[in-house]
């Protein structure tokens, strides 16, 4: 991604697609429906997942604890699959 002061990111989105509204982001079909919001910039997805840009730009910085946050939603939601069947 480039930013409009010039800074440029590559971002590595799997670690952090768990949860019922990034989870399906892992579907490359799903991913690839992505858009811009013109008015704030932010990616958006039509099952309404986004990404802000300033998460975006300062991924370095996040993507550890966003990383950990993902593990701890796909964690729940396995045990709240086993509670449920």
């Amino acid at each position: 991604m480039r930013f409009s002061d010039g800074t440029t990111r590559r971002i590595d989105y799997p670690p952090v697609l768990e949860g019922q509204l990034l989870g399906p982001l892992k579907v490359m079909s799903v991913f690839n429906a992505v858009a811009l919001d013109p008015e704030v910039g932010t990616l958006t997805w039509p099952n309404g997942a986004d990404f802000d840009p300033t998460t975006l730009h300062d991924w370095l910085e996040v993507a550890p604890r966003l990383a950990a946050m993902a593990r701890g939603w796909a964690e729940r939601e396995h045990v709240d699959q086993q509670r449920a069947g």
